[in-house]
């Protein structure tokens, strides 16, 4: 894995990202589009971590912090380079972001469905919390 190298994306490398993401996340995002991503690399440069193998994107990972929570979303690695520790590499980027801020706790979205995603979640010391269940409400419609 010495050939891995984990930077903060910059605004050239958002449609490589989104591109990225159809092909090695699980499922959308009402924010999956330029004008999303966008927003957040405007808002926090250095939240969307990107894992590339020379110039190949092979994973991504959003380690947003608000102030007060870190928040971890968009873990994905591209399919034919995944169990080769690129996750765990990003994870661990994300909680050095974290703790370099004053972050205490970092929380995952992920899907229900996806337990594939849920190995390499508890593989890296997170798990579920029984007592929380997420409440969202679109603000705008979806697409638009």
């Amino acid at each position: 894995m010495s050939d891995l190298r984990i930077r903060s994306a910059s605004p050239a490398d958002l449609d490589a990202v989104l591109a990225f993401w159809k092909t090695a996340a699980e499922g959308t995002s009402i924010s999956d589009d330029r004008a999303g991503v966008e927003r957040l690399v405007a808002r926090d440069p250095r939240a969307l971590l990107l894992a590339e193998r020379g110039t190949e994107l092979v994973g991504t990972v959003i380690a947003g912090f608000d102030g007060w929570r870190c928040h971890l979303y968009r873990l994905a690695v591209r399919p034919d380079a995944r169990r080769q520790g690129i996750g765990s590499a990003l994870l661990a980027a994300a909680e050095e972001r974290f703790v370099a801020l004053g972050g205490r706790r970092g929380d995952a979205m992920v899907l229900d469905r996806n337990e594939r995603a849920h190995h390499t979640w508890q593989a890296a010391g997170y798990a579920p919390e029984q007592q929380w269940t997420r409440w969202v409400k679109p603000l705008v419609e979806e697409g638009a």
